[in-house]
């Protein structure tokens, strides 16, 4: 169905048209004056130099076209030509009950959906996940969650490093400690154990052992590359370690990523493109893009527009070694061959930008992708401690990300345990707590600008006052408890039925419900959750100013409490559809 602000600029064009200008100038747009009016329009101010006419007798001709408008209460032409518009109550009403009918209240299905690739997650493996991982999880998981809502196909893919030096690096670490395993045995032809010589904790060890040698034993850097280039190269005992490396490790990221509510569809990583690589190189040479420059094997990227320096995207080392841009481009191009996306977005640390916009354009110049297949990147900034730099540990360390959450947990859990009014069974309370948790790290992360740097507060993030995921849930806990004991009272929320306004503050909160489609559509475009983050807590002051005014459930008027009924039922299944798209859900109560 047709956005609701559109429909208030459809009367006001055909007013524009009836009073005898041009209906363009009929655009609608909230009040940036609310004391004063709902929506206002400024076409006569602009439409003065067309006509040669004062703005103010331009408004003065819609107001009158306007009379007996089934859309508006009130239009006022204000000097020098604004105006000033208040919506009928019945108009209103009839919308959300339209909207409540829809399916998806009414958001209108893409003419030509999209299929969608996100690349989002990027973590290496054989290393625990910490909170420099966060934002790309929940950002690119909203990103998808909001383009599937609207209609798309999204296929999600974590793109894990598999592949490189961090392998060979573990492998010679396990080779110097155990050297008796079978798989350094050359002249083994048998079976490798089906079980892992080492758990996820001693991985997680040897690899920042292995790590911190390398940096300072040239001889054993250059062990830790050979094993690498064994290992890709196809030597059985090293591939039979990559495989055990790589099933302890998905176990545990996969873990980590559940207990995030997050979900790919592809756990993909660079060595399913490795085999690729080869005949990539030989074809971007002959098609005469890829060439020598000191040693190293590029391809010139740069354009005549550009106004910075871009430098050339190089392919293969002076070793013949491949890199990152090698891996991203084979990917890109498997993607392309198997998945055939419209376009493929990419959630990462917005530091990556210029790597990115080399690697985009060396896709597009040696023809991996279709010319009109969108490369998206989605930059974001740190997440920061109070003292305003990258979040770390009270030791000064980086902080594992199951850390942080079980902190957070433990906060909102101490946050439960302490009320007053609690009547909550400790199982349930450690529950409740979780899920609340997730919403406070979640909301405060997404509710930020994705590029934009923001504080991470604790404190701030788990209080259930303010623009905050509890605050959030706690609404929503609110509205289901009032919705329960109407049903014990008799009532039937199917036989609610929703009603016009009475007041300004049921009026107010109708305006916001009606608001949800554009809301939706516009956090689509821009990949922007936090704009569904903003909405919901307007939505949710909304509710909480009406619920405080309103004496719900004690009215005597059946048909008005009923009403008010059916506008609570769709407050909360609006609700729940924006915390869905942002990854997170509401317990039964609070």
């Amino acid at each position: 169905m047709e956005k609701f602000l559109d429909v208030i600029s459809d009367e006001m064009k055909r007013a524009f048209l009836a009073a005898g200008y041009d209906g363009g100038l009929g655009k609608v747009t909230p009040s940036n004056r609310p004391d004063l009016c709902e929506y206002q329009c400024n076409g006569a101010m602009a439409g003065a130099k067309q006509y040669k006419k004062a703005p103010i007798m331009i408004a003065q001709d819609v107001v009158k076209a306007l009379e007996g408008s089934a859309v508006f209460s009130e239009v006022s032409a204000v000097n020098p030509g604004f105006l000033n518009l208040k919506l009928q109550e019945g108009f209103v009403k009839e919308y959300l009950a339209r909207m409540g009918k829809e399916e998806k209240f009414g958001l209108e299905k893409p003419e030509r959906p999209k299929k969608i690739m996100i690349d989002y997650g990027g973590p290496n493996v054989a290393k625990p996940l910490h909170v420099g991982h966060l934002r790309s999880a929940i950002i690119g998981e909203s990103v998808k969650r909001i383009a599937r809502y609207v209609g798309h196909e999204v296929i999600g893919d974590i793109h894990l490093g598999d592949w490189g030096l961090q392998m060979g690096l573990i492998i010679t670490e396990l080779q110097e400690r155990r050297p008796e395993l079978v798989y350094f045995d050359g002249d083994f032809e048998g079976e490798y154990p089906e079980e892992a010589p080492f758990t996820i904790a001693q991985l997680e060890e040897i690899y920042p052992t292995a790590s911190g040698k390398s940096k300072s034993d040239a001889a054993y850097k250059e062990k830790a590359m050979d094993a690498t280039f064994k290992l890709q190269s196809g030597v059985r005992g090293y591939r039979a370690l990559w495989k055990h490396i790589m099933e302890v490790s998905l176990a545990d990221l996969k873990r980590n990523y559940h207990n995030l509510n997050v979900e790919f569809d592809l756990w993909k990583g660079e060595s399913d493109v490795h085999d690729l690589i080869p005949a990539m190189v030989e074809e971007m040479k002959k098609g005469g893009h890829a060439y020598i420059s000191e040693g190293a094997l590029v391809v010139d990227v740069k354009e005549e527009t550009d106004t910075k320096e871009i430098p050339p995207c190089m392919i293969l080392k002076s070793d013949g070694a491949s890199l990152y841009n090698t891996t991203d481009l084979a990917t890109i191009k498997d993607r392309m061959e198997n998945i055939g996306p419209d376009e493929i977005i990419y959630v990462v640390d917005k530091r990556q930008e210029l790597y990115f916009e080399q690697v985009f354009r060396c896709a597009r110049k040696t023809g991996l992708v279709r010319p009109e297949t969108g490369l998206k990147f989605l930059g974001f900034g740190t997440m920061n401690g109070k003292d305003g730099k990258p979040f770390k540990t009270r030791e000064g360390g980086v902080m594992r990300l199951s850390s942080l959450i079980e902190e957070i947990n433990e906060e909102m859990y101490r946050k439960i345990m302490s009320q007053e009014s609690r009547s909550m069974p400790e199982e349930e309370a450690k529950e409740t707590a979780k899920v609340v948790a997730l919403s406070a790290l979640k909301y405060g992360d997404l509710s930020n600008q994705a590029s934009k740097d923001y504080i991470f507060d604790i404190d701030r993030f788990t209080s259930s006052e303010g623009d905050t995921g509890p605050y959030i849930l706690y609404t929503i806990a609110r509205i289901k408890s009032i919705l329960a004991k109407y049903k014990e009272m008799g009532g039937r929320l199917s036989d609610a039925a929703l009603q016009p306004a009475d007041s300004g503050a049921e009026k107010d909160l109708m305006l916001e419900l009606a608001g949800f489609n554009a809301m939706m559509e516009g956090a689509y475009e821009e990949a922007a959750p936090h704009k569904v983050c903003a909405y919901i807590y307007g939505l949710a002051n909304a509710f909480n100013h009406f619920y405080h005014e309103t004496k719900i459930l004690t009215e005597e008027n059946q048909v008005k409490r009923d009403g008010w009924i059916a506008l609570l039922v769709m407050t909360r299944d609006v609700l729940e559809t924006c915390i869905d798209v942002l990854g997170f859900s509401a317990p039964e109560r609070m």
